[in-house]
């Protein structure tokens, strides 16, 4: 079993990684339009999609990449085009003009599903930097007992981010939607920087390699 040192470094990091007080603003931006029931779908699913897929990359992670000759650079440079897509729509709102169709554009349950898996679950949860450190804190805890460790700390993270959901919707009233406008925007430059960053990060290390 690992030190308590170790346990709670793997915590840090990987909470670190996650960042649920950032993931909150981008939280509010993609669920714009829907009521407290359908934001409370969304964050369960999309925490439980988090957890599952870091979970995975938990016990198998780097199996998983080899087999499918995955590098996580690559991975990484394939986020970050995702994410520049996201942002795209944030700053431009191609989701939707919210201010004109949001009375006559019905909220699905596809919609609610697709928005949770993508992109909060994937690649905002568990985006490559927290799935680069999910598998590296792996090599770290070998063993079934260290391995139920490390998805018991993902599972806490994964409680936090949610929560965090959960509080965001009182900050969504204090905005209003005016706020809301330039909040997003806002944040879909900083995602789009952050996208950049990420594909710039694994073009490097695969020039490297």
């Amino acid at each position: 079993m690992p030190s308590f040192d170790s346990l709670f470094n793997a915590f840090v990091t990987i909470l670190v990684t996650i960042d649920p007080p950032g993931l909150a603003p981008l939280f509010l931006a993609v669920t714009r339009g829907m009521n407290r029931e359908e934001r409370q779908q969304v964050s369960v699913r999309a925490s439980v999609i988090g957890f599952l897929v870091m979970a995975l990359f938990a016990i198998a992670g780097a199996s998983i990449l080899s087999v499918f000759g995955i590098t996580l650079p690559a991975f990484r440079v394939a986020g970050g085009f995702l994410l520049f897509f996201i942002a795209f729509e944030m700053v431009f709102e191609r989701r939707q003009d919210r201010k004109e169709k949001i009375g006559d554009v019905a909220i699905t349950k596809d919609m609610i599903h697709n928005i949770a898996a993508f992109p909060l679950a994937i690649p905002l949860i568990a985006g490559p930097g927290a799935i680069s450190a999910t598998v590296l804190l792996s090599g770290h805890f070998e063993g079934f007992a260290a391995q139920a460790a490390l998805v018991g700390i993902i599972f806490l993270c994964l409680v936090i981010t949610y929560l965090v959901f959960v509080l965001s919707e009182r900050i969504d009233r204090i905005l209003g939607q005016t706020g809301r406008s330039i909040l997003t925007r806002l944040l879909g430059v900083i995602l789009a920087a952050l996208a950049v960053q990420f594909v710039a990060d694994g073009v490097r290390a695969l020039m490297a390699a």
